[in-house]
């Protein structure tokens, strides 16, 4: 299960703020059991991510998020800004170079600190940089699966929620987003959510049904459930609701038909679709606080990155910050 609790956000405009997203870091080794070498590895990375972003882009956002992968936590860290993105990258990553007149070591130093590294920049619309530390080295699995779920921004509570589950070759995955947003739309979109912790089912279309079951006496939810099958090719999909759902390789996109309806209240149809999933075809699902004219053909490269840059750049692109948002993406992995 990779969603194991809330992604927070963490503005740096200030020094202030790098100091801020430093002790939540703190905070969430804490929670992950890491030890002091790992907490201490985890507050490296996460200052010097907050103080590229406010020497290079002067403000931008830090999120954390604990990872699981095969029983292990981890933390990822993702650091978002909108620019102006790194000329040269290749010159920015060695040690003693920077474009803010002071020494550069940051982004070299994260680099060899961090056990996962990725980096997406563009002079035209900034960087995102992605990192995860690991108390021990994590088994390399089937799928790779990123995410951005954040509530919107007046609330505590989130109500969009993801979850995804393995078995042997599959990937099941659900998006869910919960009427309205606070508290109750949260209740509606965790009960949806942890049908998937409890791996009832691989198969969408009765996934669908248990939820609108389990929803039943909450305000009900938009959901969308996909199954990807490694070793068959193929994408399974069921939806009900204003989820969008699209897959994607090189040249190519094709989106995905929900019903209309609300699981948990009023739901007239369920049908599930099959169609093929290929070795570099990559699979996205986001709820309607992110708008739906967005375009990948603007992030040359973006695709051979990893699913949580991809999801980071749609959310800082097109998050319409009047909602709660969630952004979830899947591809085998590359590795």
């Amino acid at each position: 299960m990779n969603s194991l609790a809330p992604q927070t956000i963490h503005p740096v405009t200030d020094s202030s703020g790098i100091a801020a997203v430093r002790r939540a870091g703190n905070t969430l080794a804490g929670t992950l059991g890491f030890n002091e070498t790992m907490a201490g590895k985890a507050a490296l990375v996460i200052t010097e991510a907050a103080t590229n972003v406010l020497k290079h882009a002067g403000s931008g956002d830090i999120l954390l998020r604990p990872l699981e992968r095969a029983g292990s936590h981890g933390m990822e860290i993702l650091a978002i800004d909108n620019g102006p993105g790194f000329a040269n990258l290749d010159l920015a990553m060695r040690d003693g170079m920077s474009t803010a007149g002071s020494y550069g070591v940051g982004l070299g130093a994260m680099q060899r600190v961090a056990d996962e590294f990725d980096l997406y920049t563009d002079r035209n619309h900034g960087t995102v940089l992605r990192m995860a530390v690991w108390p021990t080295a994590a088994p390399v699995t089937l799928w790779t699966v990123g995410a951005v779920c954040l509530p919107l921004p007046s609330e505590h509570a989130c109500g969009d929620a993801w979850g995804s589950a393995c078995r042997n070759a599959e990937l099941l995955l659900m998006v869910a987003d919960g009427l309205g947003h606070g508290p109750e739309a949260a209740r509606a979109s965790q009960a949806a959510v942890a049908l998937v912790d409890a791996q009832a089912s691989f198969a969408p279309e009765a996934l669908v049904q248990d939820a609108h079951a389990a929803l039943r006496g909450t305000r009900g939810a938009a959901l969308a459930v996909a199954c990807l099958n490694l070793a068959e090719g193929t994408l399974r999909f069921a939806g009900i609701g204003n989820i969008s759902v699209s897959v994607h390789a090189a040249s190519t996109s094709r989106h995905l038909v929900s019903h209309n309806g609300i699981v948990g209240s009023n739901m007239r149809k369920v049908q599930e679709f099959q169609m093929d999933f290929g070795d570099d075809d990559i699979l996205i699902m986001h709820s309607d606080g992110l708008a739906t004219r967005w375009d990948l053909e603007r992030y040359p490269g973006l695709l051979r990155h990893h699913p949580s840059l991809i999801a980071a750049v749609l959310y800082r692109d097109y998050a319409r910050h009047r909602d709660d948002v969630s952004v979830v993406v899947a591809q085998r992995n590359r590795e």
